[in-house]
């Protein structure tokens, strides 16, 4: 055997990887004061521990409660952990509509309105599976919510 073909044989060379990339999301979102807008932003999001089993039943054909059909509003400013399972104190609202941009992306609309969550100090957003279990997680500077605020916004993952 040539040295050409040991090396093509030999385990190092021949050896693949199942690993894909993991999840990633964007978050965005837009404030408006009295209609106005006063602040957006876009930034990237944590892809929690849990998203992996909602990934794995959804394929396997037992995905019961797994599809994502709510965002939430939390209190807690933590930075996202991989191992992060709830958000604090939470106001919970269906997602708007569900799009798909390219292949592999998923994106969901979301709003809050003037009249929701008013008094609620926002620090945490949350892409919650309709069995209520956390899929993604999102922090920042704290949001206080008043009456004549507005927020709105998308949150796309990519596979």
């Amino acid at each position: 055997m040539s040295d050409e073909d040991r090396a093509c044989s030999s385990p190092a060379r021949m050896a693949t990887t199942d690993a894909s990339p993991p999840a990633t999301g964007v978050f965005e979102l837009r404030v408006y004061r009295r209609g106005v807008l006063e602040h957006e932003f876009a930034e990237p999001n944590l892809v929690v521990d849990a998203a992996k089993d909602a990934h794995a039943k959804l394929i396997g054909g037992n995905g019961s409660g797994k599809p994502v059909n709510r965002i939430g509003f939390g209190a807690n400013g933590t930075p996202p952990a991989p191992g992060d399972t709830t958000l604090t104190g939470a106001t919970l609202k269906p997602v708007g509509q569900v799009s798909y941009p390219s292949a592999g992306k998923v994106s969901f609309s979301w709003t809050l309105a003037a009249n929701e969550a008013v008094g609620k100090r926002i620090a945490e957003f949350g892409l919650i599976c309709s069995d209520g279990s956390l899929y993604a997680r999102k922090t920042r500077a704290p949001i206080e919510k008043t009456d004549d605020m507005t927020l709105s916004g998308s949150w796309t993952i990519t596979f």
